[in-house]
Parts: C-alpha cells; sequence; structure tokens
C-alpha cells in the first residue's frame, strides 16, 4: 500500500469508521479466523464450504495454524512466503500449490516476470509483503530490486520474507510512501499494521488516523538520483498498486517514465481509477494499454476502470517485443495509415 485515494468518514479516525468495523465483521472476524484455524476444524470446514456454498472461493478461508510458510512456483522459479495465517497473498499460495488461485492475478505475475527477467531495476510500489518483488529477484538475480510499503507491519514482513529468501543483496525495502513530486520531504501518519487477524492491504493514506507513526513520502522523480546518477536510463520493471493514487505515483515519476520508459503494471480500481491523469503522466512517451484478463492481456485504446479485471499492463513495447518476451498479448486491430508520418518514439535503454 502507498499514497491511495478513498472516501473516509470526514474527521474520524478510520478505525472506527463503518467500513472498518465492518471489514473486521465488527470485531469478531479475529475470533471466527482463530477457531477455523484449528487444524480439525480447519479441515472439516475446508470440506464443508462447497456444500453449504457451492461456487465460494476455497483460498478465502484461513489456513491451519501448522503452516507457517509456503512455497510460491511460477514461471520457472520458487520462494518462500511466511505467515500465512495473517499474510493474504501468502494464504492464497497455499490453497492454490504455490500459484495465486484467481487466474487473472496469476497471469500479472508471469507477465511481470516475463518483463523482469531482462531488466536491471525493479521497482515495486505498494509492496504489501512482496510477493511482486521476491519474484522479480529470482527471475532477475542481477537486478536491484527496491520494493516501497507504506504500513510499518506490512513492510517488517516483506523484509522476513527477503531474508527467509537470502535476498538481502538483491531487494532493499523501503518503508515508504510513494506519491507527487511536491510531497517529497512529508510524511503520513499511518498505524504500523500489526493488530487484528490480517496484515492490512487495503488501508490507505487518504484515511484518517488518529495515532500511528510518522512514515515519509518520496516520488519516484526523487529516486533517480539514487538509481541513475549518470542519467543514462535503465532496463527497468514498475509495478504499482495503490488503490486510487496511480495518478500521483505516476505523476510524481514523470520523468523517471521519460528516461526509463519502463513496463509498468499498474491496478486500475473501477471506483477510483484517475484515468485523465494516468493518460497525462504517459502522454507523449508510446505507451500502449493492455488489460490482464484470465488467459490474455487485451490491448485498448485508453484504460479504465474495469468491473471484472483490474490490473493493466502499460508498455511501450512492440507487437514483437512482447512475443518474444512471452507475452500472451491481443493488439487492436491495424488502423489505415496516416499520410503523416508518426515521431519516432525514444528507444528504450
Amino acid at each position: 500500500m502507498t499514497l491511495q485515494g478513498s472516501a473516509t468518514e470526514a474527521g474520524a479516525d478510520f478505525r472506527s469508521s463503518t467500513r472498518s468495523r465492518r471489514q473486521t465483521w465488527f470485531g469478531a472476524k479475529r475470533f471466527v479466523k482463530a477457531a477455523v484455524s484449528v487444524p480439525g476444524v480447519n479441515r472439516v470446514v475446508r470440506r464443508a464450504v462447497p456444500l453449504v456454498r457451492p461456487g465460494a472461493r476455497p483460498e478465502r478461508l484461513p489456513v491451519p495454524l501448522t503452516v507457517r510458510r509456503v512455497t510460491a512456483r511460477m514461471a520457472g522459479v520458487e520462494f518462500v512466503m511466511l505467515g500465512p495465517s495473517r499474510d493474504v497473498v501468502a494464504k492464497e499460495l497455499h490453497w492454490g500449490g504455490g500459484r495465486r488461485p484467481g487466474a487473472a492475478d496469476q497471469l500479472a505475475l508471469d507477465v511481470f516476470a516475463a518483463l523482469a527477467r531482462d531488466a536491471d531495476t525493479v521497482l515495486d510500489v505498494g509492496a504489501y509483503t512482496g510477493v511482486f518483488s521476491l519474484l522479480g529477484a529470482r527471475v532477475a538475480p542481477a537486478a536491484d530490486v527496491h520494493a516501497f510499503e507504506v504500513v510499518p507491519g506490512n513492510a517488517a514482513a516483506a523484509q522476513a520474507n527477503v531474508v527467509a529468501n537470502d535476498l538481502l543483496r538483491s531487494i532493499t525495502v523501503h518503508v515508504a510512501a510513494v506519491g507527487a513530486v511536491g510531497a517529497d520531504g512529508g510524511a503520513v501518519v499511518v498505524p504500523t499494521g500489526r493488530g487484528g487477524s490480517a496484515l492490512p492491504d487495503y488501508w490507505s493514506t487518504a484515511m484518517h488516523f488518529e495515532r500511528g507513526v510518522h512514515v515519509p513520502v518520496r516520488s519516484l522523480d526523487s529516486l533517480l538520483p539514487q538509481l541513475d546518477p549518470q542519467g543514462r536510463g535503465r532496463r527497468a520493471v514498475v509495478k504499482v498498486d495503490v488503490e486510487g493514487a496511480e495518478d500521483a505515483v505516476l505523476l510524481g515519476g514523470r520523468e523517471l517514465l521519460r528516461r526509463w520508459r519502463p513496463d509498468v503494471l499498474c491496478e486500475l480500481l473501477p471506483a477510483q481509477a484517475k484515468v485523465p491523469a494516468v493518460l497525462q503522466a504517459l502522454d507523449g512517451l508510446g505507451y500502449r494499454w493492455f488489460l490482464v484478463q484470465d488467459a490474455e492481456l487485451v490491448e485498448h485504446p485508453v484504460p479504465r476502470g474495469d468491473e471484472r479485471f483490474r490490473d493493466w499492463l502499460l508498455t511501450p513495447r512492440t507487437d514483437e517485443q512482447l512475443r518474444a518476451a512471452g507475452v500472451p498479448a491481443r493488439a487492436l486491430p491495424a488502423r489505415p495509415s496516416s499520410p503523416a508520418a508518426a515521431p519516432a518514439e525514444p528507444p528504450r535503454p
């Protein structure tokens, strides 16, 4: 999670809001989850759920208390994730046998891995517990991977996963929010995220919290002196999962996007996507827009918040380059050529 846009009840601590109380089943969720996590009970509930609720998603069930780590197996690599009892992604990997059960969710990871293989820099914005960072470091062992997470408890879990996979030389975890250039040097107040039945994957810095810790804010452009001091460009892949603040993240990285022209895997939610600002951030840089569906990526003239699918690949790559990378992408139908020659796109570094 990072700088995100979400309405809250004005002036109130989000944790006392109706949405937050509903999210925790008005305080009952952790007790129910603890009971269902007992191995014998878990086994019975797992068998009963399909009978009681046909079509229910098994990955939403708690994992047995005896499961302390899971092994992810995807894109020809493996890595472990700790604490599936509190980590939403690790829990899904447990029930999915090392892959995410949702077809589109897993395809997003597979596409990210395919594009990261030739990258020398991976930026994971809104890292949660680090699944994209871990995958990026595995498929591109020589790459510099930077994971940004604003909730301290989530960042601590990401760091523990980095250590568990012996990836300290590859991955740097930043406890930081990522936002607009003008926000550099500021801070947001965020609870540590250590309480509750799960590590929070839905908190937003647009939510008001009366108590917490001050977490610094950085823009992507502020990272350029550190990541690209010579200004020569980097072969990069960027993942953005910020639930409504993709405009601030991308506009705050306009210079980075211009210099590097990275592939960007970006979540756009239907109720929160700020498409005009996203278009502004990438204007004139030769980007294309592919919606990640269950079995393939489908190109659209412009991105939008889709009711079913949420991840988009924003890329300057050609059809041939996508095919060569192993990305299953369906392009827009060819258009009649214009009499005026299109301006040449700057080469990717």
